[in-house]
């Protein structure tokens, strides 16, 4: 069965980001002049707006801490009903705690799904070629 889901688009500034997802990576858009972590990525620094910019890879094994979330009830997008209730989840990296990423909470009763909960990254094979970074339980 394809994929009903929208699929995130790739574009100048947030390809590194997506390629890696696909190798099951993470990489975060960094600051060469502050030293920031912009996420999303973009075409300047977010905090001094320089446009010297570079991608730290965090590798495949990615923690961290659940920031803040909210239980779905109802598809806000085609191809979500079936996943229903979902568990949309921002979460603080262990190796960048500047860095929130938002993403769902997979293989999780969303009863059991708290705040300073820890989640590790998982990959879900959506396409051939595209890969969603995901959190289930640590």
């Amino acid at each position: 069965m394809d994929y009903q889901k929208p699929i995130p688009l790739k574009n100048q500034d947030n390809h590194p980001y997506w390629d890696a997802a696909d190798r099951h990576e993470l990489l975060i858009q960094k600051c060469e002049s502050c030293g920031h972590y912009s996420h999303p990525p973009g075409p300047a620094c977010s905090k001094c707006g320089s446009a010297e910019l570079s991608w730290e890879n965090l590798g495949s094994e990615v923690n961290g801490t659940i920031y803040s979330f909210i239980i779905s009830y109802r598809p806000f997008l085609p191809g979500f009903q079936d996943d229903l209730p979902l568990v949309i989840a921002v979460v603080e990296l262990d190796k960048a705690p500047q860095v929130k990423l938002i993403a769902n909470v997979l293989n999780c009763n969303p009863q059991d799904v708290s705040i300073g909960m820890n989640v590790k990254m998982t990959w879900q094979d959506i396409t051939e070629d595209r890969a969603l970074p995901q959190w289930i339980p640590a």
